[in-house]
């Protein structure tokens, strides 16, 4: 059904841009000749049908009651570094503060994506998209952060906090930071 989905928003795409950057400047040199090309109408048909397609695999979607969604498989937490959300880690002694250790992302999705979004807002349900999208982002400034606490030799990084920020339509900025320290053994 994804696969499906991703056609019909690859189609609305590709009829969008022909019509806009092929069929105005085209209706511009020759708008006294009535007759409108093929490939502009295809476009259209391109533009209405990727968004009849996406429409009927939401609502598919959608209809299935009961079907359990699959679950983003988070990939292995890194053991060398511990995380913590707290200012301590149990059992553990802090020895040294190192600093501020950061990592951030600016994700986004291509438009056919969004498409099948605001769909979704219109029938309602989960924005899967986007969910996917800043687990996405989560995940890769997390492993930055990691990645320069480890490059200062830390064992830990507590009070770590993420931030996001609407970048521009819908991309968004993820900020994962917190300190980096030393513990005890």
């Amino acid at each position: 059904m994804k696969i499906i989905r991703q056609i019909g928003s690859l189609a609305f795409v590709l009829g969008l841009f022909v019509a806009v950057f092929a069929g105005i400047p085209w209706y511009t040199i020759v708008s006294d000749d009535p007759v409108v090309p093929w490939w502009l109408r295809a476009a259209v048909f391109c533009i209405l049908g990727g968004i009849l397609v996406v429409l009927l695999t939401v609502a598919l979607e959608q209809g299935k009651k009961g079907e359990k969604r699959e679950e983003l498989l988070l990939a292995e937490p890194d053991s060398t570094v511990l995380l913590s959300n707290s200012t301590i880690i149990p059992g553990r002694d802090i020895t040294g503060m190192l600093g501020l250790v950061q990592g951030h992302t600016v994700y986004a999705i291509w438009l056919g994506k969004d498409l099948s979004a605001l769909v979704r807002l219109i029938v309602g349900g989960e924005l899967t998209e986007y969910t996917e999208m800043m687990g996405n982002a989560r995940a890769v400034a997390t492993g930055r952060m990691v990645e320069q606490a480890k490059e200062m030799d830390a064992d830990a990084v507590i009070n770590v906090r993420y931030m996001t920020t609407s970048v521009v339509g819908t991309a968004a900025e993820l900020l994962a930071y917190g300190t980096a320290v030393k513990l005890s053994d």
